[in-house]
Order: structure tokens, then C-alpha cells, then sequence
């Protein structure tokens, strides 16, 4: 199963899959409106802010060995013009509605002792930037619990791992929720931080290659706890151990023009 595989990061791991050979299912709000349906997906209806949806999917999708769970939203905005119910929304999808999720399908999973629960995050939630706090810390909190259930379930053979994506070149720019204050005291920051973080994301890499990190994580017999891609993955990890936190935050804040 493959959450939100109507578009982007989903639909490409959806096709990666079942170039595999596997059974696909995907989710959609609104299945009927997928606008470019992949043939041999079988798509089902799942809204992550509703507790009976998530159920109802649950249900209908019977026996599931790999779940990756990708749909959520993506937020940005100053820290105090966030709405406490935006803040909600974004957590109820991004996180809580996930773990609903993977909570309903490792029982059979942990029974069949075998199974593959990908979270994907992003790389934010490793290099946190300025006036994407709420997104950060739902990403930051599904790869926390992914890295603390692991243990839990890898003894039956179920794999707990989070997949990070940097800068991806998806159109999800487009679809950002974006909350800022008319005549806020933020406004001039925010606009060139989200200028060259639109700019970085329309030169990253493809859902393509993100959905191949995924299928890594997928197929590899013992999953590591964390895959990155993009963004130059391979350096900025080792220099973020080496750095001291302020100096990590200082780069990724110039990086985004603050």
C-alpha cells in the first residue's frame, strides 16, 4: 500500500513497485478523481484526518506487506501566524493519521512475520530551516516513531525505516498551505526564504529517484533506520555529525537566503 499515489513521491513508487511484480494498492481522498489512473493499481478511498477512513481502508486492503506511508502536507509560515487549527490539520495527516495507519496493518504483518513500513520524511526534519517549523516537526516526529518502534517489531520481521527526501522537483511547491499575516513583521524574510526554497525544489531531484531509495529500503533484508536523497545527501550527513548544531542551522538558513 501507498499512501497518496494520485501524484508525485506516490504515484512514482506505485509504478516502481509494480515493475517489481508487486500488488499495488494506492490511496486517494478521492479515488475517482485520481487524474492520470496507473493500470494494474488497485486505489482506495483514505482520508488521514478521519479516524473511520483510515479504518475503513485498513479493512478493505486486507493482508499488506509493505506499507509506504507518503501522503501528508507540506506548511510553511512564521512560527507565531500559525493556525492552532492548521497546526492541527497538519499534524492529524502528517503524522497521527500515519501511525493510525501502520498501527492497523502490523498486527498481520508481525503474524506472517514479515513486513516493510516505510515513513517518508525529508531532510528538513534532519537540517531544520526557518518558517517551516510545523512541517519540520511532523517530519522529525514520524521518523521518531519509526526509530523507536523499530525494535519492537524487527524480531518478527517487520522493518520500521524513514526515507528523506531533500529537495524534490514534484510541483509541491504549488500545493504548500502557506499561512502569513497581512502587514506581518516576517514578510521579507519569509518571501526570500520561500523564493529560493521553490527555487531549490524546481532544480531537485525526480519523484523517480526518490521512489528507487524507497524500493532500496523496501527490498534490502535488514532496512537501514534511515535512507536520504537529494540534496547532496551524501556530504551534508557526514558534515552535519562534524559541525557543531548552530553551524548546521547557520548553512541551511544562508543556503535558503536568511
Amino acid at each position: 500500500m501507498v499512501t497518496g499515489a494520485s501524484s508525485g513521491i506516490g504515484a512514482a513508487t506505485a509504478r516502481a513497485l509494480l515493475e517489481r511484480g508487486y500488488e499495488v494498492l494506492g490511496t486517494s481522498r478521492s479515488p475517482e478523481r485520481v487524474a492520470d489512473p496507473i493500470p494494474g493499481v488497485r486505489y482506495l478511498a483514505l482520508d488521514l484526518t478521519d479516524d473511520r477512513s483510515i479504518e475503513r481502508c485498513a479493512a478493505a486492503a486486507g493482508d499488506v506487506d509493505v506499507l509506504v506511508n507518503n501522503a501528508g502536507e507540506s506548511q510553511s509560515g512564521p512560527l507565531e501566524e500559525l493556525p492552532a487549527e492548521a497546526l492541527r490539520r497538519l499534524f492529524q495527516t502528517n503524522v497521527l493519521g500515519a501511525v493510525r495507519l501502520t498501527q492497523l496493518l502490523t498486527p498481520g504483518m508481525r503474524e506472517r512475520r514479515r513486513g516493510r513500513v516505510v515513513m517518508v520524511g525529508s531532510m528538513l526534519a534532519s537540517f531544520p530551516l526557518a518558517y517551516r517549523s510545523s512541517y519540520v516537526a511532523s517530519k522529525a516526529a514520524v521518523k521518531g516513531f519509526a526509530d523507536a518502534a523499530r525494535r519492537e517489531l524487527s524480531p518478527w520481521g517487520v522493518w520500521l525505516t524513514t526515507v528523506e527526501p531533500g529537495s524534490i522537483a514534484t510541483g509541491i511547491s504549488e500545493r504548500r498551505t502557506e499561512y502569513l499575516a497581512e502587514g506581518s513583521p516576517f514578510a521579507e524574510e519569509y518571501g526570500r526564504m520561500l523564493r529560493a526554497l521553490n527555487a531549490n525544489e524546481a532544480a531537485g531531484v525526480s519523484a523517480e529517484r526518490v521512489a528507487s531509495t524507497i524500493l532500496r529500503a523496501v527490498e534490502a533484508a535488514r532496512p537501514r533506520p534511515l535512507y536520504a536523497v537529494g540534496s547532496n545527501a551524501r556530504l551534508v550527513f557526514p558534515l552535519r555529525r562534524m559541525l557543531p548544531r548552530a553551524a548546521v542551522l547557520r548553512v541551511v538558513a544562508r543556503k535558503h537566503g536568511l
